[in-house]
């Protein structure tokens, strides 16, 4: 391993550790506080963005990451911690990382949801040890939140995102390239 990898690799671990020390759910009270800060970020879905709820309906299932958080100089890191729910009840705990590096400085907190529109889609999620957002995830804006509904081309879509409550210095907030995680708080 060159002396670059090394430092590039000693850094991003630093960005990351020090990014976990960031308040999203980091020695909590576990289960019950996460599962409070997703009940709040579907609440604020439900008064803000009221064309949610009928695509809330239609999925069969539903990872609800209330509060992510990201920060980078030169390298970047995010993380959060959620809840899959399946007919409104969690039935696990995830947490979500990503990595970045490049021409990047800044911090933002973000939510996001991710529909699960097929039982395929669920299941591959469930059964992955550690499930990466990719090209195939359908995105919808929050300012197209109040017109969304679970038309045809959202039933068709196997994975929808709905990313909210964008705060901080960074532009844009996006899940793609997030690992997953199954854990226990």
């Amino acid at each position: 391993m060159t002396r670059t990898h090394r430092r590039t690799l000693l850094t991003g671990a630093a960005a990351t550790f020090a990014l976990s020390a960031c308040g999203n759910g980091i020695g909590s009270d576990g289960g019950s506080k996460i599962d409070a800060r997703a009940d709040s970020a579907l609440n604020f879905l439900d008064a803000n963005f009221p064309g949610t709820r009928d695509l809330r309906q239609k999925a069969v299932g539903m990872l609800v990451m209330p509060l992510i958080t990201e920060a980078s100089f030169g390298f970047g890191g995010t993380f959060g911690r959620g809840a899959l729910r399946v007919n409104e009840v969690t039935v696990d705990y995830y947490s979500a990382a990503q990595a970045s590096v490049g021409f990047q400085i800044g911090a933002q907190q973000f939510a996001h949801v991710l529909y699960f529109m097929t039982e395929e889609a669920l299941a591959d999620f469930r059964t992955s040890s550690g499930w990466a957002a990719g090209a195939d995830i359908k995105y919808t804006l929050n300012d197209q939140g109040n017109g969304l509904a679970a038309d045809t081309t959202t039933v068709l879509a196997p994975v929808i995102a709905v990313v909210f409550g964008q705060a901080g210095l960074i532009a844009g907030a996006s899940v793609e390239g997030t690992k997953y995680t199954r854990i226990i708080p």
